[in-house]
């Protein structure tokens, strides 16, 4: 499994949707600047954000503590881009494709968690099992050494 997030198609959709999700927040009255549009651009930005933090991690679990973190910020923001659009604040071209995009950015993450999740149930699985190599606890030691 890839630990560069540039390679990681998920990422770029994020990005792209992120780069959308500016261009079409441009427009938003006035008195929602600092309301749901700064939430609608904070949650595409989080997406993003913390799969490249996540990659940067050592461990499997920090990996997908992040991946989780980017899941929830990506369904947030699939939920903000759908009420903006009910309150008539995204015009009708775009709509649909934010929503894919957004809807798809959502299901690769899941699937991406879902992989990373068994792969770290592999890995405790794999160094809980008899015949590793173990250091001796110092009540095993003989008392010359």
């Amino acid at each position: 499994m890839s630990r560069n997030y540039r390679q990681l198609r998920v990422y770029e959709d994020a990005r792209q949707l992120t780069l959308a999700v500016y261009k079409n927040t441009q427009h938003f009255p006035r008195d929602e600047w600092f309301g749901i549009r700064l939430q609608i651009r904070r949650a595409a930005v989080s997406t993003g954000a913390n799969i490249v933090e996540g990659s940067a991690r050592k461990t499997t679990r920090d990996y997908c503590n992040f991946l989780n973190i980017s899941l929830g910020s990506a369904s947030e923001l699939a939920y903000l881009l759908e009420l903006s659009m009910d309150l008539g604040f995204i015009a009708s071209q775009p709509r649909l494709q934010l929503v894919e995009t957004s809807n798809g950015v959502v299901r690769q993450l899941q699937r991406l968690v879902d992989q990373i999740e068994a792969l770290e149930r592999q890995e405790r699985s794999s160094a809980a099992r008899p015949g590793r190599v173990r250091s001796p606890k110092p009540e095993d030691r003989s008392p010359t050494e």
